[in-house]
């Protein structure tokens, strides 16, 4: 079935738009929203983290440089524009956004929310890849992969996605240089952070491991707490290891030693680093030069 006549999990698609440059021309022509319009259905900038404490400053525990989300990289004409391409759909906690292996290739630029990338394994368990969140574009991959999803996108907690078929999504890289170059901006970056997990898996051991994802989580997802910065994702200890690619037990072990040492915090939040040149130690980043910006 081609991914166009798809029926949406939730909501109804918009009615196809005009062509791309006309699309924008048009809204900012109009210059106001027509009486009994439905308002933009995403933000102009999505933010990773939470909101922080009242009287708190909006923060991260390190600064990570520019923008790495695609919808915050676009400008604000691009990004009418693919809302005009696309329709909003929301979708349940725990909820399958698309599952790996199935034959369908529409793109979801996530607006509100998280999700777990998987990968299938055994015991119909699946290998947590990757953490996508609020500005992230999933699911891309699959036209590039003879139409068939190459892992399952499962939600945490209540997620909005703008839901693209990939035919209008490609034709809309191609009509705008700023969104290219915004979506192979992204494309680098995820190639990078495969060459570093690779890299660290071959250098470091779980332990490690573990204490350089809990920096990075909190960098990139972190949300300023009373005693240092919390990651607030609602992950399991299983998942975590998956991430970090090593056993259970190790981190388990791991937290509890690190919480005796002050290093973190598991009380008001899932995890709060405490302590994070401790932390950055322990992930042996203190002294290493090919450390991710996120661990400096």
């Amino acid at each position: 079935m081609n991914a166009d006549d798809q029926t949406p999990r939730h909501g109804e698609p918009t009615d196809a738009p005009p062509s791309l440059p006309q699309a924008a021309a048009d809204r900012e022509h109009a210059g106001h929203t027509e009486p009994g319009a439905a308002p933009d259905p995403a933000p102009d900038v999505i933010t990773t983290g939470n909101k922080a404490p009242a009287g708190a400053p909006q923060q991260r525990i390190h600064e990570q440089g520019p923008d790495t989300e695609f919808w915050n990289l676009l400008s604000h004409a691009e990004r009418t524009t693919l809302q005009e391409l696309g329709h909003v759909s929301a979708f349940r906690a725990g909820e399958t956004i698309c599952t790996e292996g199935e034959k369908t290739t529409d793109v979801f630029v996530l607006t509100e929310g998280w999700v777990k990338v998987l990968s299938a394994a055994r015991e119909h368990r699946g290998i947590v890849l990757a953490l996508r969140g609020g500005g992230d574009i999933v699911g891309e991959l699959a036209a590039h992969a003879a139409g068939y999803r190459t892992a399952t996108v499962v939600t945490i907690g209540p997620v909005q996605a703008l839901v693209v078929t990939h035919d209008r999504f490609t034709l809309f890289l191609d009509s705008s240089q700023g969104a290219n170059r915004a979506y192979r901006h992204v494309m680098t970056q995820r190639w990078l952070e495969v060459a570093e997990t690779l890299r660290s898996r071959s250098a470091n051991n779980g332990t490690q491991r573990l204490a350089g994802l809990l920096l990075d989580l909190a960098a990139r997802y972190g949300t300023p707490a009373e005693s240092g910065t919390a990651i607030t994702i609602p992950l399991s200890q299983e998942e975590i290891a998956s991430l970090a690619g090593t056993s259970r037990a190790t981190v388990t072990r791991a937290l509890r030693h690190w919480r005796r040492s002050g290093l973190i915090g598991t009380t008001r939040h899932p995890i709060t680093i405490k302590n994070a040149p401790g932390l950055r130690t322990a992930a042996g980043r203190d002294t290493d030069p090919h450390a991710p910006l996120a661990g400096r």
